[in-house]
């Protein structure tokens, strides 16, 4: 059987127009990460017609990213997170066009990887954020939307920065001479400012900042990528509500509860500000 564009997109019409559809075929997405939810972003845009891709990761699939990762499996055990990604888009839509960028996003290659792209989204692993910043602050230089989601627990939380609007290094507060366990505190901060996930931490002990290790469910990792998939269509489509940092919303499963926030100042807030020192005491950052 052939594949058909219009054919194996039909089901999204109705919420898209055909007009919709195509504005969705024509968009160009940067995806930076491929692992816990870089990889189930990528995924999911290309179910909902997204095509055309620049992507970067520089690591392979391992066993320990079986809990969470849509390309963990023992046939890639090994293989390059970009190279295991690429064929799943290319499985869901043979027309893709996908830009990989194997190395990873480095400051050299920057330019070359939001070139061209419409949105930026942030799957770069947790402990990554000195790139991270330098990506956030690039794209919004060129003019470029970035969305960041996390995968907190049983749930997720989402910040989305617009040119001309708030500027990330502004809203993290994030700076060159802070201490790497500072800067991932602020960072965690700045996306869950209201961090419920951490009242069902049943174990705080074995969770070390130090080893690179700290909990995460695949529950978290698919309620990130649905927030990502409906944040980019209304971004892209120009249609729904946004909220645009300094606010941002909260989704926990596990406490059935929705948090929308409001954080003028970002991490200078005052409330961020008593997030930011409880969680260096109760981790002892």
């Amino acid at each position: 059987m052939e594949f058909s564009y219009a054919d194996a997109f039909s089901r999204n019409l109705g919420f898209f127009s055909h007009a919709d559809q195509e504005k969705v075929r024509q968009t160009k997405i940067a995806i930076v990460g491929m692992g816990g939810v870089g990889g189930h972003h990528l995924h999911t845009l290309s179910r909902m017609g997204f095509c055309r891709y620049h992507i970067a990761d520089l690591d392979i699939f391992d066993v320990v990213n079986f809990n969470r990762q849509i390309g963990a499996t023992m046939s890639h055990l090994g293989w390059a997170k970009t190279d295991v990604m690429a064929k799943i888009a290319l499985d869901v839509n043979p027309e893709s066009e996908i830009t990989q960028f194997n190395q990873g996003v480095t400051p050299e290659n920057m330019d070359e990887f939001l070139k061209g792209v419409d949105l930026l989204v942030d799957g770069l692993d947790v402990f990554a954020i000195d790139i991270r910043m330098l990506l956030f602050e690039r794209a919004y230089d060129l003019g470029i939307p970035t969305i960041t989601a996390g995968p907190f627990g049983m749930g997720t939380s989402i910040v989305a920065f617009k040119p001309g609007g708030v500027r990330p290094k502004h809203y993290f507060q994030i700076t060159d001479g802070m201490p790497p366990k500072h800067k991932l505190v602020h960072f965690l901060t700045g996306v869950s400012p209201m961090p419920l996930h951490g009242g069902y931490v049943v174990a705080p002990e074995l969770v070390n900042v130090d080893e690179g290790r700290v909990p995460s469910l695949h529950v978290g990792c698919l309620a990130a990528t649905a927030v990502i998939g409906a944040t980019t269509l209304k971004i892209i489509l120009n249609r729904g509500p946004m909220l645009w940092a300094p606010r941002g919303y909260h989704t926990d499963f596990y406490y059935n509860r929705v948090y929308r926030f409001w954080r003028p100042g970002g991490n200078k807030n005052p409330l961020n500000q008593f997030v930011i020192w409880l969680t260096k005491k109760k981790y002892n950052v």
